[in-house]
């Protein structure tokens, strides 16, 4: 399978970039409309809650219907409480380590001027007591200067209570297999299953491919519950970008993934225990490629197929990620290669 690794570099680089926090996903889910258009999908919509769903039509009718499912959203913030002075005080949406926050760069969406720029700040060390500085405060307790001193200036640059933010972090390729940036969990998967279905665009498949670009994963699995009961799927696959813990002071027994072993598929986490049909499907998937992959350590973490499996009377669901070393921070660092096999792997496993 040959598979254009400058466009899923290229790609990889545009979906990091973009910005769409829990619940304001539509600057990713635009992006993901139009480039469904070029894919030979014989249906594409934007659903009521923001999801980005659609269908590409089996030869047989009695095929299996095989739901992706990816999510687009991000780990962020929202704008809590905006003082006198122009600081601002922000709560997170999704799970973020507080110890990442000092001193990070973030980044607003204004209803008036694009982005705006700021940096997380507290009290200086030269005025707190030493007992204090070993401590680190809560999010809400920290604030972000974008350069303004006054509330009426920072509503003037199109910032208010609700507006919504992340990490600031430009994706770069730090060498030919390795990119750093920002909400690679799970645009990574998005990557993934647009090059799947560029790979399949060609191609007649029995099965008919279901595709679940879904929102709000990152606060609840919202977004893959009201997906999937819409395309109502046989079987199901949720793509991730999941912890490859795979650094120093880590003992082996900790590892979850690691950079470079190839996709990461799920036996069991905190919301499914895989079905053995579906284990056994991805692992003849990987055989018929000759393709290495690895287990990720399970009860780790959670993902939209434990949404999804719970849909109407049940459905059969997996989990395939790309490893990435510090999810849910302002920074990951990836493998390319990681992510073309993962491709590899779901374009076969639709395909049997």
């Amino acid at each position: 399978m040959k598979i254009d690794r400058k466009s899923v570099i290229q790609t990889q680089i545009e979906l990091s970039n973009l910005i769409g926090v829990p619940g304001h996903e539509d600057e990713v889910a635009e992006y993901l409309l139009v480039k469904l258009e070029h894919l030979n999908v014989d249906k594409a919509w934007i659903d009521p809650l923001g999801n980005v769903l659609a269908i590409k039509e089996g030869t047989d009718p009695n095929g299996l219907r095989i739901l992706l499912d990816a999510h687009i959203d991000e780990v962020g913030f929202m704008i809590s409480h905006i003082d006198d002075k122009g600081f601002i005080t922000i709560e997170t949406l999704g799970g973020i380590d507080k110890r990442l926050m000092l001193g990070a760069l973030v980044q607003f969406q204004s209803e008036t001027e694009g982005r705006i720029l700021g940096l997380v700040g507290a009290s200086p060390p030269h005025i707190t007591k030493p007992e204090e500085r070993e401590k680190t405060p809560d999010t809400n307790q920290m604030f972000v200067d974008i350069g303004c001193k006054s509330y009426d200036e920072v509503r003037e640059k199109g910032l208010d209570i609700g507006s919504v933010g992340t990490f600031y972090t430009e994706c770069t390729q730090l060498n030919d297999d390795t990119l750093l940036g920002k909400a690679f969990d799970d645009r990574t998967a998005c990557n993934v299953i647009l090059h799947t279905l560029e790979h399949l665009k060609d191609k007649p498949i029995k099965n008919t491919i279901l595709i679940n670009f879904a929102v709000q994963e990152e606060v609840g699995g919202r977004g893959a519950k009201v997906g999937a009961y819409s395309l109502d799927p046989s079987i199901a696959l949720a793509l991730e970008n999941t912890i490859a813990s795979d650094v120093p002071g880590v003992p082996p027994q900790k590892i979850v993934t690691k950079l470079g072993a190839g996709p990461a598929i799920t036996a069991a986490d905190r919301s499914l225990i895989v079905p053995k049909k579906i284990l056994d499907r991805i692992k003849k998937a990987a055989e018929e490629l000759n393709l290495s992959w690895q287990y990720k350590k399970p009860t780790y973490g959670g993902t939209d197929a434990g949404a999804i499996s719970t849909n109407k009377s049940g459905v059969p669901s997996g989990v395939i990620s790309v490893p990435c070393r510090y999810i849910h921070s302002n920074a990951g660092i990836l493998l390319v290669d990681d992510i073309l096999k993962t491709i590899e792997l779901v374009a076969k496993f639709c395909q049997i």
